[in-house]
């Protein structure tokens, strides 16, 4: 019996990688992910291994993931795939407390973000 196949929800000519529970916030996270947005590929991932911010390692892995999802999964052409989307998602957020004076306390928030990147592949036309 068994559960009917769930449709695909891209297109034939993209594939898609996901990261969950990232240790950064959602805003920080998002300035690196709009970096990438549009760029080839092979361009998107050689501004990633450059930059100077702490998270462009893991956002590196996950494109990394996508273009081997693209190439091995759906038989796509690596050197035209570019990032068609690259965009983040709030998860859950640890709430802890910090000890402060007079017997009071401090709230401290420690989010976690979600990252999905799509790449397509270019068509010839362009």
């Amino acid at each position: 019996m068994g559960k009917a196949a769930a449709e695909r929800r891209l297109d034939e000519a993209e594939a898609m990688a996901l990261s969950r529970t990232i240790r950064i916030s959602p805003q920080k996270l998002n300035l690196v992910a709009a970096s990438i947005r549009g760029k080839n590929a092979s361009d998107a991932v050689a501004e990633l291994a450059f930059s100077r911010r702490r998270i462009a390692g893991d956002v590196k892995k996950v494109l990394e993931a996508a273009i081997a999802n693209a190439e091995n999964n759906h038989q796509l052409d690596v050197d035209r795939l570019f990032v068609k989307e690259a965009f983040v998602g709030k998860s859950f957020v640890m709430k802890r407390f910090k000890a402060r004076a007079r017997g009071r306390g401090a709230r401290i928030l420690k989010p976690f973000s979600n990252l999905t990147i799509v790449v397509r592949e270019r068509e010839d036309a362009e």
